[in-house]
């Protein structure tokens, strides 16, 4: 936005006799016969209008008066360090992509302005859980067309995450899209981001199955063993879910590629792998034990069975404290991208 001039200099001065509209449309003119880029689209459209009208008033001005009036522009922009938005639609505008899109919705259609300018961007930002239980109430042809607009490995993921039959229908749809009007995406896309006004503000990124999950993946065997005991009891299917969330030291030969244990062993301290390798032989837990072995270089793997072999039992405390250590590496590495878990 164009900033508003000083009171008018004294008499004499180069400016002496230009209201500030007038030096306004000069510093416009100016921009624009330099061959910059200026979007005035941010100011009132009476503004806009008045400038128009004021340019079409101008006559020729001198160098000397040019540049005074440019002098003067650029001396109040330095002496400002920091603008503020006026009203709310700016202040969101300012603010961005750094609001979380659900709450801008919200303060956009509480305050009676219009979603974003381009929906679709709102839209492909979004979690892949999130634009699932929006669509749930979507028809098949607009799930159709949200689908053509995201991302190819997204679209995916998404259809992935519906049910079959569904997911059918909407694949099907897409074969139909080709006469819909860039209009009534636009309107799709405005709905779509519509929705997330009315949508309540999340307090938590993950999902409860996911927080729970997180949180046993770390407990001690028998807290975990207690606490999904109770929740079969409270919530089978929640229980169930959890279970699957859940990656503990004894998922690692189905969930790690064998191809990966050296970078395994090379994160996880020598004396916590070497207790947790022990525990897990004492204890039942042959299978992850020996899948680690036998996939380290093989000098390694003859060191450590041979300590395991002369060292003297494990406490069950210690070794599960070393058992955790693994699986937080592992997840460490995986939250890095230096790992990759497979599906089960």
């Amino acid at each position: 936005m164009i900033p508003s001039f000083p009171e008018l200099p004294a008499a004499g001065s180069d400016t002496a006799g230009l209201s500030k509209r007038e030096k306004a449309a000069v510093i416009v003119r100016a921009l624009l016969g330099g061959g910059g880029e200026l979007s005035l689209s941010t100011l009132a459209i009476e503004q806009q209008t008045g400038l128009m009208d004021q340019m079409r008033q101008m006559s020729p001005l001198d160098r000397a008066t040019v540049e005074a009036v440019i002098d003067e522009f650029v001396a109040e922009l330095e002496s400002t360090a920091l603008t503020f938005p006026k009203d709310i639609g700016g202040t969101l505008d300012l603010m961005g992509k750094s609001l979380d899109p659900s709450l801008a919705g919200r303060l956009r259609k509480e305050a009676g302005l219009a979603p974003q300018l381009n929906p679709w961007e709102t839209i492909a930002g979004l979690p892949v859980t999130q634009l699932v239980d929006l669509l749930a109430g979507e028809s098949i042809e607009v799930c159709a067309v949200v689908l053509s607009k995201l991302q190819v490995a997204k679209a995916a993921e998404i259809l992935g995450a519906l049910p079959g039959e569904r997911a059918r229908r909407i694949t099907y749809a897409i074969s139909v899209t080709t006469g819909v009007t860039p209009q009534a995406i636009e309107l799709i896309g405005i709905s779509i981001v519509d929705q997330l006004g009315t949508q309540p503000v999340q307090a938590f990124d993950d999902s409860p199955v996911e927080r729970v999950g997180a949180i046993l993946n770390f407990a001690h065997a028998q807290t975990r063993d207690d606490v999904l005991v109770g929740l079969d009891e409270t919530d089978a299917k929640f229980a169930e879910d959890v279970r699957k969330s859940i990656f503990t030291f004894a998922n690692i030969p189905e969930r790690i590629d064998p191809r990966d244990v050296p970078k395994i062993t090379k994160d996880v301290a020598p004396e916590q792998l070497l207790t947790a390798l022990s525990a897990a032989l004492s204890t039942g837990m042959e299978a992850p034990a020996n899948f680690i072995l036998d996939n380290m270089s093989k000098r390694m793997a003859e060191s450590m069975r041979d300590e395991i072999k002369d060292g003297g039992p494990v406490s069950q405390a210690d070794g599960e404290d070393a058992m955790s250590a693994v699986v937080a590496t592992i997840r460490e590495m995986e939250a890095a991208g230096t790992l990759l878990l497979l599906a089960e």
